[in-house]
């Protein structure tokens, strides 16, 4: 009876220097909760159907262990209910208490055996995930009784559980203060190992990221609406307070807010008109990564984007284009909200999703022959992501990520699962022919699931195809230089994990320029006009006869066509303009000699079909050892030449173009007395006044000086 009772006098004594030590920390808590949310009271407890959905989830991703280290035993029966109350704040507080119950698992399993309520108490082993889920956020509330409000909805099995904890009370309290005391730790948080304490903190500065959509509301008018509402635009939100605002520094139509205003900012017309949508800025680095990429027709193919969000954000991007977004590997889900009135809502209207998985998509598949760009967002460990129920819940991912970020790291056996499953479906990518370009982004910190992955398909890739291979090229961003970007050597872009910011991994792949593969001057000038260098000019199509493969025509000797394939190219893309523009325009213009000179010029050079001799001064000699241009590294196919007869005088239109000299042959014995003239190309822009025109060439007269010298033109933009 002595021995009982100094036990209990010492318990006592432990007791009290343990509730000091609570209380200081609690101190310190409390504190702090009324520094970040202004006096808000502590909070009182979950409803009933919480309790039960995150016992469901914490059930499902519970961590394993060896029979010999088993402790409680769960059941495999879920806990079944019915709520109508399941909303995005219900799923999201059901997915954060099962995962903090998921990050103590160990401590949790061991107060409930210190504090004798398994071996005492006979309740089913089913309800084993609810006690601990449960006990979790009965120790947050320090041990105090839930509040319930009249109207709430009861369950059965949560009151049993609720009843049974509050009898324990004073037990449980006690098995907490000695788990500490174990661990020399002020509160159960620094029981946990250190990347996920730093994890948490992370997560609780990390601010908002929202993307505008163009399709409804102009950047401006959103600086102009969110002034109206109170709101300040800073340069930085980071440890700011108040109603304040930033403009993301890579991407220009993203948005960063700090992480308190989030209530606020929902109840604002801006995001309930999908004006504003709250996403992830690894995401809008991705496909503003693809954007940079696309000309007008080019398609889009998205693989496992997870947000329906990334989707509608890549189709707002292109909603001036010509372009049309292609979707697979998307997993089914059976609460999601109609997607068609998602899409109408936001003004997305060039979506199509594809119910193939992307490796059983086959390469050569008519759907996607003109996809020139893949967006590739493999599934991946995550691990550089701060706030994981925020991913799992706005990027539909699978919640066994949980498990991961409660140990602090992946397991060397899952990792190399998910490496071998992104390593097949970037290699897979990188065999559509017609493809052009991979943008293969993740959310993960290790190097064998991002730089490992892209360097081994780059070094095992096919090269026995016809196609150019891939190389890796810089990512473009919008809002910053290759210097801001801190690009590596390797050319790919990271982001570590930080208070700012979660992390990200980006790569590109663009395949190489054949350099036998015909580059034409519609090639360069569409390619200047996708990037708005050319002030809306549109180009002519191509006519029928210049899609025949250069196989059904003969090219000269690479020493005889090097001198002459730029002025063959000139001729040809004059012949497409004047054939697509002839309809259109039946002015006449005034035939001067200079017009008539150059015409028949131009004209007999694109006749020229083999070099032959020349039989006068004036006419060009193709010298065997003339070098390349440096513009037109490939060799040009040759176009059948238009009738001199239907000729058509072209309106003075300038074409700019790197000079070409061509040497003369002059009977031998006889030296030149002047040099060979130089032909200059200037092209200029629409004048206002007129309402077609049609391009055309103009030469030098002999022994007149021409109007652009070299020095001049090397002032002007370098030619693309």
């Amino acid at each position: 009876m002595l021995q009982l009772n100094e036990l209990q006098y010492s318990n006592e004594n432990k007791g009290e220097e343990i509730s000091q030590l609570a209380c200081l920390s609690l101190s310190d808590d409390e504190a702090s909760s009324e520094k970040n949310s202004g006096g808000v009271p502590e909070k009182a407890g979950y409803p009933d159907p919480v309790y039960v959905m995150a016992a469901n989830i914490f059930q499902g991703i519970r961590i394993e262990k060896s029979p010999e280290k088993v402790l409680i035993k769960y059941g495999n029966k879920p806990l079944q209910f019915l709520s109508e109350s399941e909303d995005e704040s219900f799923q999201r507080s059901s997915y954060e208490l099962a995962f903090s119950a998921l990050k103590y698992q160990d401590i949790l399993e061991t107060i409930l055996i210190d504090s004798c309520i398994i071996p005492s108490t006979t309740i089913p082993d089913h309800l084993n995930s609810l006690i601990i889920v449960m006990l979790y956020d009965f120790q947050e509330r320090k041990f105090q009784a839930r509040l319930l409000s009249d109207h709430e909805e009861s369950i059965a099995e949560v009151q049993e559980v609720e009843n049974l904890l509050n009898s324990f009370k004073t037990k449980l309290a006690a098995a907490l203060a000695r788990c500490r005391i174990k661990h020399d730790a002020l509160s159960i948080d620094h029981i946990l190992p250190e990347t996920v304490r730093n994890q948490e903190l992370r997560a609780s500065t990390l601010p908002l990221y929202a993307w505008i959509n163009t399709c409804k509301i102009s950047p401006e008018e959103v600086y102009h609406s969110l002034r109206k509402k109170g709101y300040n635009k800073v340069k930085c939100v980071l440890h700011m307070g108040g109603k304040v605002f930033a403009v993301d520094q890579h991407c220009y139509d993203v948005l960063i807010f700090p992480s308190h205003l989030k209530s606020d900012l929902l109840n604002i017309d801006l995001f309930k008109d999908y004006k504003l949508i709250f996403q992830d800025k690894s995401r809008s680095l991705a496909v503003h990564s693809v954007k940079a990429f696309l000309n007008m027709d080019d398609d889009v193919l998205m693989v496992n984007t997870g947000s329906w969000y990334t989707v509608a954000h890549m189709s707002i991007l292109t909603n001036n284009n010509c372009t049309k977004i292609f979707v697979c590997g998307v997993q089914p889900q059976t609460k999601h909200p109609d997607l068609k009135n998602l899409f109408t809502q936001m003004g997305c209207e060039n979506i199509e999703i594809l119910p193939e998985t992307f490796l059983n998509i086959e390469s050569k598949d008519n759907r996607l022959q003109k996809v020139k760009v893949i967006l590739l967002l493999p599934r991946c460990s995550g691990l550089g992501i701060s706030n994981p129920v925020e991913f799992i819940l706005n990027e539909h991912e699978d919640t066994d990520l949980l498990k991961d970020f409660s140990q602090g790291g992946t397991s060397e056996d899952k990792l190399n699962v998910l490496a071998q499953q992104q390593y097949k479906q970037l290699t897979h990518a990188m065999k559509f022919a017609k493809a052009q370009a991979v943008v293969y982004c993740t959310c993960s910190v290790y190097l064998e699931e991002n730089e490992a992955v892209v360097k081994k398909a780059l070094e095992l890739q096919d090269l026995g195809t016809k196609v150019q291979p891939y190389r890796l090229s810089p990512p473009v961003l919008p809002l910053c230089s290759l210097k801001d970007i801190q690009l590596s050597a390797d050319k790919f872009f990271r982001m570590e994990p930080s208070e700012i910011t979660n992390g990200c991994f980006l790569s590109v792949l663009t395949r190489e320029r054949d350099p036998s593969e015909t580059v034409s001057v519609r090639d360069v000038l569409a390619r200047a006009a996708a990037k708005g260098l050319l002030d809306g000019i549109e180009l002519g199509k191509p006519s029928k006869r210049e899609k025949k493969k250069k196989s059904k025509t003969t090219l000269p000797k690479a020493s005889a066509t090097n001198t002459n394939s730029i002025q063959l190219k000139i001729a040809a893309f004059l012949n497409r303009e004047a054939n697509a523009n002839t309809n259109r325009s039946e002015t006449s213009t005034t035939k001067t000699p200079l017009a008539q000179k150059s015409t028949t010029q131009v004209g007999a050079s694109s006749q020229i079909r083999k070099p032959k001799p020349a039989t006068s001064p004036l006419a060009p000699a193709f010298a065997k050892n003339t070098p390349p241009s440096r513009s037109y590294e490939r060799r040009s196919n040759f176009v059948r030449p238009r009738p001199e007869d239907r000729m058509v005088v072209l309106k003075p239109v300038e074409i700019v173009l790197p000079p070409v000299s061509f040497p003369y042959a002059v009977p031998q014995g006889i030296r030149p007395q002047a040099l060979a003239p130089r032909f200059y190309y200037r092209w200029a822009g629409p004048k206002p006044v007129m309402s077609g025109y049609l391009p055309t060439t103009s030469l030098t007269r002999k022994g007149e000086k021409p109007k652009n010298s070299p020095s001049s033109l090397l002032r002007r933009r370098p030619w693309l």
